[in-house]
Parts: structure tokens; C-alpha cells; sequence
């Protein structure tokens, strides 16, 4: 029997670049976090900015990466120092010189006396020892080989400043390698002076790749690239050099002599350097690092630390977007993903997908004055969300659609009608699928038994199939709701709840009973009807008065203009009225609350009453004064109050508006 053969299969973490899989970025959810700061008082250009600073749950922000960035920069500073090649090269020096004084004590000849003295009497420097060793005659092969490696070494580093890679790619270099290094520097050192002449370099450019492509794995396109590379590692050498201590400096500059034994490297690379930096004067040529760590570092290593150093500093920047002009768009992706990984470089791409879809849905716009609000649009998806959260609190179980169903324009009657356009009403889906079945009989060519296989396929419906529920008109209502904007509401943490109340209502208003008329009033020493854009975006101010009585003034003349709708004023305020409009149009502010500021807000109470408006006061807070003054006027009017938990204010607000309209038959 044959044995059954299971193909397995192993699962990682796309590295590929962005997720193609990932979901689409969640503009409702960033446009939620976005209004909820504007409504706490922050700027629609500031909110968006602090937004992408945050991030999300599942997305690291700006800051968090750039504190990954300078994190990641202070290891490097705190992990290493510069002393890896100079530490390299003494310890070869020591070695050959040891070897050294261990042939010459077996050799019994006077000029191995002389060379014991001359070994013996090194200078401390060690690139003075180098120097002054460099015509000695070694006796022991192993010791003379040791000293060779220092000059292969110091070339090998060199070049690995200016070429990555380079060390490892000359170890044990012959004499024909080190031709071929210095045939590509003239050739290259010719390209640049081209390039820095403003000549046409691509043909040459073509030919020296051709030549010469083998030392650049990273596979430049054009000469440009060549240079922006070659640039980047030139200045880093100069970073490192820059970082030295004055007496290292001074040792690397005579050891840099001796680098594959002669000088003539260290003109071909110095004339590089200078044509580099002619081409990019840009690169932060001066730039220095202070390393404090204990892991020494090569030349070429050192130079690649710098130059990451450089581009942790640049992306640090980058990512901070406190500069004049600053774009999402200035960060380096690619360098984000060498520094920390492409799972940053994909949490900045999101970010900067956002931004730009937000600004291309045009989420904000300008009022008449000038002024930054958030666009109708972006209204009503805020709005939306702030309602969905206010049913949720209504219904008491997540997904219920109770208050849906209250807020619909009637109720349904049991009849049913053909749909007309315009219609709002939801479909009665028995008789609507039983028309299509009825047409489709009815229709089919070849009678029953073809309009049967037609059935068994599926029946398709059309717009004249559809029936929509009778149901039974509501009246109109005018409705004011009356926010208070008192100094007090931002100091107890009373703004942002009653900014989401009224964008809740007037969502519900604009959405699902558009027949009714809402007019939103927000008082503080003065009150003022407000659009639901403005009052979103409202600073609070160190402004003190609850001038109720201005308010209660615009509520009447609303109601006034729709005389046959049903009036309904709502009253949001954690004060007892403490100021009133005089007749000349100032306001009067007194506190504690002047009589006279209590006589007129009642005579409008009861002005408004007269108009037969239900109105319910919403009590904010625990000011027993409050509390009698709301609880005697409900009783002389005939209202309502309701003391609801800041947390609950929405869904107290709402609540008692869909209240009354249960109330209202047509």
C-alpha cells in the first residue's frame, strides 16, 4: 500500500515590501481620533499632525519611531569606538616584533646585536615604529609577514571607507589586484572631473561601469547615482577622521603613507575625496561623532557607523516634521527599512497613505472668514461614529438597532405600496420577491414549464417589483438645542461630551428626520446660534457667564419661525444663569446670580413655554444652587430634568428627543 506523502509547507512575515495583503488604511477610524481632538479644542492642521505623531494600536507613529531612530543612534554611539583599526595594527606590530627578538636571541652574529638595539629602541608612537621599520631587514619570516599585513591592512581599510566591502575583497590582494584598484580610481577620479564640468558623462559613464562594475554591487544607473553613493561613504571618512582624537589623527596620517606600501593610494583616494565633495558640498562633510563604547571599529566599519549615524540623523529629522515645509513624503522609506526594519518602513508608508488620502477626501475646509473647519463630509462620517456610539449606550448591547428603528420617518401600518422614487420607506421583501416571481412567469417565453426552469435558476428583481411598508406620518418638529460654552464646561471636562451630544443629534436630525428643524445655540457671556462645523471646532475661552437668558431669546425666535411645528428645546449647562442681555445688546455679568439676571431668564422660560415647547434641562454636575434653580423652573413650566453622568450625556440627549417624538402622531 502506498504511504501517504504530506507536502508541508512553512509560513514567515512577508519581507517583500508593503503587505499586499495588508487592509486598506482606515480613514474612519483616523478621521474619528482626528475630530476628537478638534472637539477638544485642538487645530484641524494641528490634529491631523498629532494624529500621525500617535499612531494607532496596530500602526507605530511618528514619535515612536523616532524614538526607535535616536534609540538606535545612541547604541551605536554608547556600543563602539574608533580604536579597531589602530588596536589591529599594533597588535600585528607587537607580534612581528616579538617574533622578531625570539630569531635574533638564536642568531650569535654582531648585526643581530645591532638589530636587538635597533628593535629595542622603537619609538612609543605606533606609527612611528612603523615608519622607522619600514626598510629594516626582518630575519624571521613570520614576524616579516605580520609587518606586511599592516600595510595590506591600512589599504584594505582605506579603500573600505570610500567602497563597502572592499576589505574583505582584497585580503591577501596580489600585486595585480592592487593595479586594478588604481586603474578604477583614475578612471574614476576622470568621471568625476567630467561630471563636476558639466560635461555629458553617460558614455563614459557606460564604459567605466563596464570596466570597472565588479566594485559596486549596488549597481548605480547613471552617474548621478554613482556620485550620490560614493558621496555619502567619502563623507562618512571624512566623519571618521573628523571623529579622531588630535594624536590618532596624527597617527592615522602617517600610517596612511604606508597603505600597500606606497602613497600613491592615499593621492588617488584624496583627489576622489575632493571631487566628491566639489559634486556634493551638501553631505555634512564636517560632521563628527563622539564614540564612548568598548568594541573597536575598523576604518571601514567606523566609516559605515558614521554613515549610518548620518542617516539615523537625517531620518530623526525626518520623522520629527518640525521644519519649515515638512511633508510626509521627506521621509526615506528605504533608509527606514535599513535602520529599523521593514515594518517601519510599511508603518510610515501608512501614515503617509493617510495623510494624503485624508487631504485628497478634502476633510477640511474654509469658512466664510477664513478660518480651518472640518468639510460636510467629514461631518457627517464624525457624526456617524458619534452616533453609533450614542445607540450603543441607547440600546445597552453593541449592534442594536432599536434606535434605528424609533428614528425612522413613521410607523408602519401594515399596508403596503408600489415604490416610487424618493421613497424612504423599507421594502416589504415578501411581496417584493413575489412579484419578481409573478413577472418572471408571467414574462417567460414558452409558459410554465420554461417560466419553471427560469425559477429554478434564480429570479432576478426588478425596480417595478419592489413594494416598500406603508406607514404613518410623523409632524414636524423644531427643535433648539442650547449648549453652554461657560468657561466652567472646559475646566470640569464638560466640552468634549457636549460637543459629541450635539454632533450626535445633529446627525440623527440631518440623517433619519430631516422634516425636523434643528438650530444649535451655544451661550457663554454671550449666546449665538452656531453651525455644527463651527461649534466642533469651538476653543473654549477663559470667558465667565452663563448667559441662558440670550439664549432662551434665539431659542424663541426659531420656534417663532416654524409656528406649526412641534417645539422642543434642550438645555445643556453645569451653572445657574449669571449673566443677562441688557437692552442696549451688552451683556450683564453678576456672580453669585443677580435677580435680576434670574427674573429675566424666567420671563423667557416662560415665553418659550407659552409656545408649547417640552423642554428638558440637562443638570451637569452637583451645584446645589443649580439644582434647585432647574428643579423650580421645570415645575413651573412644566419640563424636565435629567441629571445624566457626564459619560451618559449623549445618549440622555438623545434619548429624550427620540422621547418626544414617540410622542408625536401626525
Amino acid at each position: 500500500m502506498a504511504r501517504n506523502r504530506f507536502h508541508r509547507s512553512s509560513y514567515q512575515r512577508y519581507r517583500g515590501g508593503p503587505d499586499p495583503l495588508a487592509p486598506p488604511v482606515d480613514l474612519r477610524s483616523a478621521l474619528d481620533e482626528i475630530g476628537e481632538d478638534i472637539m477638544a479644542g485642538a487645530s484641524p492642521q494641528r490634529a491631523m499632525r498629532e494624529y500621525l505623531r500617535r499612531g494607532t494600536q496596530d500602526m507605530r507613529g511618528l514619535d515612536k519611531l523616532r524614538e526607535q531612530i535616536n534609540k538606535r543612534r545612541k547604541e551605536l554611539l554608547e556600543k563602539n569606538n574608533l580604536d579597531g583599526t589602530f588596536t589591529e595594527i599594533r597588535e600585528l606590530l607587537d607580534r612581528a616584533v616579538l617574533n622578531e627578538r625570539k630569531q635574533l636571541a638564536r642568531d650569535l652574529d654582531d648585526e643581530a646585536r645591532f638589530a636587538e638595539m635597533q628593535i629595542g629602541n622603537l619609538p612609543p608612537s605606533t606609527a612611528q615604529a612603523v615608519q622607522e621599520l619600514s626598510d629594516y631587514e626582518w630575519r624571521s619570516p613570520e614576524a616579516k609577514a605580520d609587518y606586511d599585513k599592516i600595510s595590506d591592512l591600512l589599504g584594505r581599510e582605506m579603500l573600505d571607507q570610500r567602497f563597502q566591502g572592499m576589505k574583505d575583497a582584497l585580503e591577501n590582494a596580489t600585486d595585480a589586484d592592487r593595479q586594478a584598484i588604481s586603474e578604477m580610481l583614475t578612471d574614476l577620479n576622470e568621471l568625476l572631473a567630467a561630471h563636476n564640468r558639466g560635461e555629458d558623462t553617460t558614455e563614459q559613464f557606460d564604459e567605466f561601469m563596464g570596466k570597472h562594475g565588479q566594485y559596486f554591487p549596488d549597481n548605480p544607473q547613471s552617474t548621478d547615482e554613482l556620485v550620490e553613493a560614493l558621496a555619502k561613504r567619502a563623507a562618512a571618512a571624512q566623519a571618521f577622521y573628523n571623529s579622531l582624537s588630535p594624536e590618532q589623527r596624527a597617527e592615522l596620517d602617517q600610517l596612511a603613507q604606508q597603505a600597500f606600501g606606497s602613497p600613491e593610494l592615499m593621492n588617488q583616494l584624496a583627489q576622489m575625496d575632493s571631487q566628491l565633495r566639489q559634486a556634493r558640498p551638501d553631505m555634512g562633510w564636517g560632521d563628527s561623532a563622539d564614540f564612548t563604547g568598548e568594541q573597536g571599529m575598523g576604518m571601514g566599519q567606523g566609516a559605515g557607523a558614521l554613515s549610518d549615524l548620518a542617516e539615523l540623523e537625517a531620518l530623526s529629522e525626518q520623522l520629527s516634521q518640525q521644519y519649515a515645509g515638512a511633508q510626509m513624503d521627506d521621509i526615506d522609506l528605504d533608509a527606514l527599512a535599513r535602520q529599523l526594519g521593514p515594518e517601519a518602513s510599511a508603518d510610515a508608508r501608512t501614515l503617509a497613505e493617510l495623510e494624503k488620502a485624508l487631504k485628497e477626501q478634502n476633510i477640511f475646509h474654509r469658512d466664510a472668514d477664513g478660518n480651518l473647519q472640518l468639510s460636510p463630509k467629514a461631518m457627517r462620517q464624525l457624526g456617524q461614529s458619534i452616533f453609533r456610539d450614542v445607540a450603543e449606550q441607547l440600546s445597552g448591547r453593541k449592534g442594536d438597532r432599536a434606535t434605528r428603528r424609533t428614528g425612522a420617518s413613521g410607523e408602519p401600518t401594515g399596508a403596503t405600496r408600489e415604490w416610487e422614487f424618493g421613497d424612504t420607506e423599507p421594502w416589504d421583501v415578501t411581496a417584493t420577491v413575489g412579484n419578481a416571481v409573478r413577472r418572471t412567469v408571467t414574462e417567460a417565453p414558452g409558459g410554465l414549464e420554461a417560466a419553471g426552469d427560469l425559477a429554478r435558476e434564480g429570479v432576478r428583481i426588478d425596480v417595478r417589483d419592489v413594494e416598500v411598508a406603508e406607514t404613518e406620518a410623523r409632524s414636524k418638529a423644531a427643535v433648539v438645542l442650547l449648549v453652554d460654552t461657560s468657561f466652567s464646561m472646559e475646566m470640569e471636562g464638560r466640552w468634549l461630551p457636549m460637543k459629541r451630544t450635539a454632533v450626535a443629534l445633529n446627525h440623527l436630525i440631518s440623517t433619519r428626520f430631516r422634516n425636523d428643524e434643528l438650530s444649535l445655540i451655544a451661550f457663554g457671556r454671550h449666546a449665538r446660534t452656531i453651525d455644527i462645523a463651527e461649534l466642533t471646532g469651538l476653543q473654549p475661552r477663559m470667558e465667565q457667564g452663563t448667559n441662558l437668558h440670550h439664549a432662551l431669546m434665539l431659542a424663541g425666535r426659531h420656534l417663532r419661525r416654524h409656528p406649526n411645528a412641534q417645539p422642543v428645546v434642550l438645555i445643556v449647562t453645569d451653572g445657574e444663569p449669571t449673566a443677562h442681555l441688557e437692552p442696549d445688546g451688552e451683556p450683564f455679568f453678576y456672580y453669585p446670580p443677580h435677580p435680576a439676571t434670574l427674573a429675566m431668564t424666567v420671563r423667557e422660560l416662560d415665553a418659550v413655554a407659552r409656545l408649547g415647547a417640552q423642554v428638558t434641562i440637562f443638570r451637569l454636575g452637583d451645584d446645589p444652587s443649580l439644582e434647585r434653580f432647574v428643579d423650580q423652573i421645570a415645575r413651573r413650566i412644566g419640563g424636565r430634568v435629567v441629571a445624566p453622568d457626564i459619560d451618559g450625556l449623549g445618549a440622555a440627549v438623545v434619548g429624550d428627543y427620540l422621547g418626544s417624538r414617540r410622542g408625536r402622531r401626525g
